[in-house]
């Protein structure tokens, strides 16, 4: 196993910018995932890891040793791709041997190796398969099989998952997890599905035009982005403009432009004074029609339903303010259709403080660039 540390590292192709002076360190045995749309420099950054493109300045390291200008060969790293690139003229054991034959691996290990890689991933009996008679699936875990194999000390995945159905998909997060665990080495995982990356991650690392926006445990990402880009990305996020009134002791209070007045965890403003924007999720929300009761909600903001949108596992309203702004509440379906609000209602939406968090607009922080103990 290895960890990896990126210093400053930055890769330029001609006048564009792909990645810009990132620096991270993955921890050992860790399940680190890098997120972002397209174009961010996330597969930049992990073809630059494995040795498939070199950093125009900056320096990788796999453990303790400098790998910044070895070639892909010389690392001690395999990638699985989204294409597999697997070999149809060999059956799934010559697939996984592959490597192992290359290296002159004695014939009594690969039978070995390769029967425990075929275990790991649940083939056992299809050695002698040939690719085209194998599901998306299997193959995907006959890819996964022959990059362990070699037991690298880093283990990288470009979207590997990227062309399988939705159900398939979903199953593949969890064996992959699973197979992480079990043999205990770093992975290092791209994606742009941010359900994919909450799953597996110990740590995300969001990604936007070649920086690091946010770095940090999924829940931790998720419950408190930092940045418009993070709260937007990753889920759904209601983002109101307000300006901030005062702080006392762990609370603030922030001025909504609608005209309301709410309170949130101070630890949670980016700054003391000023302008922000003011963030709760969709699934934090309560909605309720404003003479249903007599509460006192912390945080409110009456506003009229516009459109609900009935999805099976839950119903979500887009709600509209006095000031204009949209806000979307997703109800889940408990089986009371007559709770059910028309387009036109007028409605009260409430949270509470510890739900909230708050952004400046398009600015992004200095990022904590490092392991699980920084």
């Amino acid at each position: 196993m290895s960890d990896v540390r990126l210093e400053g590292v930055t890769k330029t192709f001609k006048e564009t910018v792909a990645v810009d002076d990132i620096s991270l360190l993955v921890e050992e045995g860790e399940f680190f995932s890098l997120l972002g749309p397209s174009g961010c420099g996330k597969t930049t950054t992990l073809r630059m890891i494995g040795g498939f493109e070199a950093p125009t300045s900056g320096r990788i390291t796999l453990g303790d040793r400098d790998v910044t200008t070895l070639p892909a060969y010389k690392r001690n790293v395999n990638t699985v791709f989204q294409s597999y690139a697997l070999f149809p003229h060999l059956d799934v054991t010559e697939n996984v041997a592959y490597g192992l034959k290359r290296k002159k691996v004695a014939k009594k290990d690969i039978d070995s190796r390769v029967q425990d890689m075929l275990t790991l991933v649940d083939l056992e009996g299809y050695g002698r398969r040939r690719i085209d008679q194998l599901s998306g699936g299997q193959q995907q875990r006959v890819a996964l099989a022959r990059a362990l194999v070699n037991r690298p000390g880093v283990l990288l995945l470009d979207e590997p998952l990227g062309a399988l159905d939705l159900k398939l998909r979903k199953q593949m997060q969890l064996e992959l997890k699973r197979i992480q665990s079990e043999v205990g080495i770093t992975f290092i995982y791209v994606t742009h599905d941010q359900e994919e990356a909450m799953t597996m991650s110990d740590r995300i690392a969001v990604m936007s035009d070649g920086r690091f926006e946010q770095i940090g445990a999924p829940h931790d990402v998720y419950e408190g982005p930092q940045t418009e880009f993070v709260a937007s990305f990753l889920g759904a996020s209601n983002l109101l403009e307000g300006e901030i009134e005062g702080v006392e002791g762990d609370r603030a209070k922030v001025r909504l432009a609608v005209g309301t007045t709410i309170s949130l965890p101070a630890e949670r403003l980016p700054r003391r004074e000023g302008a922000v924007r003011i963030g709760v999720r969709p699934e934090k929300l309560h909605i309720r029609t404003p003479d249903s009761s007599d509460r006192e909600e912390p945080n409110a903001v009456d506003a009229t339903v516009d459109i609900s949108t009935y999805t099976g596992v839950s119903t979500a309203y887009e709600c509209i303010t006095g000031d204009g702004r949209k806000i979307v509440v997703y109800v889940q379906n408990l089986g009371r259709p007559e709770a059910a609000m028309a387009p036109g209602t007028r409605v009260r939406l409430s949270w509470l403080p510890e739900h909230t968090f708050a952004v400046e607009k398009g600015k992004r922080p200095d990022v904590e660039q490092g392991g699980q103990g920084a």
